[in-house]
């Protein structure tokens, strides 16, 4: 069994029309024994920019330490707000420098680039290549599940309620076919001007 499964999790991201979503499971678990309910896997990074580390749960912990060190310390340097892009420029440059010894996350990056308020999503696997789309990126153990619903359901130009309401069943319909994740999920809408968060109560078997 691949060790960025020995957790589980799903995670997806996705564009709309000047706004973004990004949604995970909330389950924590060892194989296929639940622990806990409320694990964090999604971490707010700015005004609008969030990122999803999906893979083994202590790697999801330090990582998220290493790039908030990192990225206080940009914006301390440069005096202004670290965008999507070049935030996973430098997600990407620190997976890198560990590929011999790699950390076992995927992240998967999601914001509104700073004065367009253009959609950004990209995700990469544990070494940091990057992968870009203009619709949406998947991540975690139910990802081949993901691809299949966003694939039918996601359309260009979704308004915020209509984006909530695809990245939402997309994310349900795929974890219900995968053992090791799933139990609630957590919804992240990012708008130019807020960022609202939904609980979604599911399937808790």
């Amino acid at each position: 069994m691949s060790i960025l499964s020995y957790n589980g999790g799903a995670m997806v991201a996705m564009k709309g029309d000047q706004c973004v979503a990004i949604a995970t499971d909330k389950r924590f678990g060892i194989q296929a024994q639940t622990i806990s309910l409320d694990f964090k896997k999604v971490f707010d990074m700015g005004p609008h920019l969030f990122v999803g580390l999906p893979g083994l749960a202590t790697d999801t912990q330090t990582v998220m330490e290493k790039l908030r060190f990192r990225k206080n310390l940009y914006e301390l340097k440069e005096n202004r707000k670290m965008s999507p892009k070049v935030f996973s420029s430098m997600v990407s440059n620190m997976l890198y420098e560990k590929r011999f010894g790699p950390f076992f996350v995927e992240p998967i990056i999601a914001g509104l680039e700073p004065k367009t308020f253009e959609p950004y999503v990209c995700n990469m696997d544990l070494i940091g290549c990057p992968n870009e789309p203009e619709d949406f990126v998947v991540g975690g153990t139910a990802s081949a599940q993901l691809y299949g619903m966003c694939e039918a359901l996601w359309v260009p130009k979704l308004k915020p309620d209509e984006l909530f309401e695809t990245i939402s069943q997309a994310l349900i319909n795929a974890f219900d076919r995968d053992a090791i994740s799933g139990w609630g999920a957590t919804v992240y809408i990012i708008e130019k001007d807020k960022v609202t968060v939904r609980e979604l109560k599911t399937r808790m078997d």
